[in-house]
């Protein structure tokens, strides 16, 4: 293995906050008016009728609701996990500590986030939504939790 220079040790501790504050921006980004539930239902709710064409409105509108409560997990899992990836730098081992920290900086943009959207026309603030991002931000540490932990090879004898 050949010695790292220090742009190379540099570019490994910074690349993954980047990634980060880049997927925050994307998250930012979904927080405008065009992501709206009113926006958003012009083409989910046709495309969910055309997919299950028996199924009532109610439904319908359930299955809506479900897919942009399901986007804010996915969005905070991912936000959780890249940052996990910037807070542990180049150890490669789990940590609770860097697990919470990585849920609170998620936290904390999830509030922010929602503050944001009562200044966007067509959106409003929920901390039902904050809950559920939290809900993503944990889900993320759980599940790296779980695959970083030490395997037991078991032997049956």
């Amino acid at each position: 293995m050949r010695p790292r220079g220090p742009r190379e040790s540099v570019r490994r501790r910074i690349g993954p906050w980047i990634a980060a504050g880049l997927w925050a921006c994307l998250i930012f980004s979904a927080s405008t008016g065009n992501f709206s539930s009113e926006h958003t239902s012009r083409y989910i709710v046709p495309f969910l009728q055309w997919l299950l064409p028996h199924a009532s409105l109610s439904t319908i509108l359930f299955l809506h609701l479900a897919i942009r409560k399901s986007a804010h997990v996915t969005e905070y899992f991912i936000f959780s996990v890249l940052l996990w990836r910037a807070i542990r730098s180049e150890r490669n081992r789990w940590r609770f500590r860097w697990a919470l920290l990585a849920v609170l900086i998620a936290a904390v943009y999830a509030s922010s986030d929602e503050f944001h959207q009562l200044f966007v026309p067509g959106r409003s603030a929920s901390v039902h939504d904050v809950m559920i991002d939290v809900s993503g931000a944990i889900l993320a540490q759980i599940v790296i939790w779980l695959w970083m932990r030490p395997r037991r090879d078991t032997v049956v004898s």
